[in-house]
């Protein structure tokens, strides 16, 4: 694998590692970083369809500044609900995990309606587990030996954890599927579950009611339609009104309504976030589902 150096923020350099074969493992995502600039770093995280998980092995602790207040870690998970937060590293060099909410319970032992929009320290959650799993990933050579030591780890943990109903797993596929766009009251009557079990199951296996999980997978690809109109290989038409219409909003106010509820800033600034373009490298794949 060869490093994949990005400018989206002029004042860092981005190399970013991706394994050259998928995980085999349900639900799991992962990409190498190292991040490294003449000043310490400063990025931006913004909510997408999926847990987050980093682990940094290279000595340096994360300076995290959320809605909850500040923390400083060498690892976090942060819930399908996290609002936008800002970070700060002297540099970074981490492995980065998004998770399926569908298989992040069982991977982090704690189900998403406690966790939900919190951003905490891993090792909060995987105990003596996580310093050790920082020094393999230290000592290793290569980028593929650190994402087989990721691969143990999470397939430890997701066959040992329990597992989302089917359906609430098939709701959060056709809510996936659809990009956000599946009605939300017809889920329910299609499983056979009333409207109330329905939300109760899913908020409490996902972490979002179902209708909070359709908002932040349609934000996620109209955030990221809008990116791609503010490259260099501008894609003719991605203006934020015809992202609205296309993403299913009901006009362009909409949009930034979303937006700024997500991110707190507008779209046009959003869409110029290195968090986010960054993410047609490290993440072919958008999206949370599994």
């Amino acid at each position: 694998m060869r490093p994949v150096r990005r400018t989206a923020d002029p004042t860092a350099t981005w190399e970013i590692e991706r394994p050259s074969r998928a995980t085999a493992l349900p639900g799991v995502d992962v990409a190498g970083f190292r991040i490294h600039g003449d000043s310490p770093i400063e990025l931006r995280a913004i909510p997408h369809p999926a847990v987050t998980v980093a682990v940094e092995f290279g000595d340096r602790l994360f300076d995290i500044n959320s809605a909850a207040g500040p923390m400083r870690s060498e690892s976090l998970a942060a819930g399908l609900a996290f609002s936008a937060f800002q970070v700060r590293a002297e540099g970074v060099e981490c492995v980065q995990i998004r998770l399926s909410p569908l298989a992040a319970h069982p991977v982090l032992g704690l189900p998403l309606a406690e966790l939900r929009g919190s951003i905490i320290a891993l090792d909060d959650l995987w105990g003596r587990d996580t310093p050790r799993l920082r020094e393999r990933l230290h000592h290793a050579r290569t980028w593929p030996e650190r994402f087989a030591l990721i691969d143990t780890e999470l397939f430890t943990r997701l066959h040992a954890g329990r597992v989302v109903d089917p359906e609430v797993a098939w709701a959060w596929r056709q809510i996936v599927a659809s990009h956000g766009r599946a009605r939300v009251s017809d889920l329910a009557a299609r499983t056979g579950w009333s409207r109330q079990r329905m939300w109760s199951r899913f908020g409490s296996q996902i972490g979002l009611t179902p209708k909070r999980a359709a908002m932040l997978v349609r934000f996620d690809q109209a955030i990221h339609r809008l990116v791609r109109g503010h490259t260099p290989a501008l894609v003719r038409g991605h203006t934020p009104a015809r992202v609205a219409a296309d993403c299913g909003y009901a006009d362009q106010s909409h949009l930034h309504h979303d937006v700024r509820a997500f991110t707190g800033t507008t779209p046009t600034a959003a869409a110029n976030e290195p968090w986010l373009a960054a993410d047609d490298t490290a993440w072919p794949a958008h999206g949370g589902a599994a």
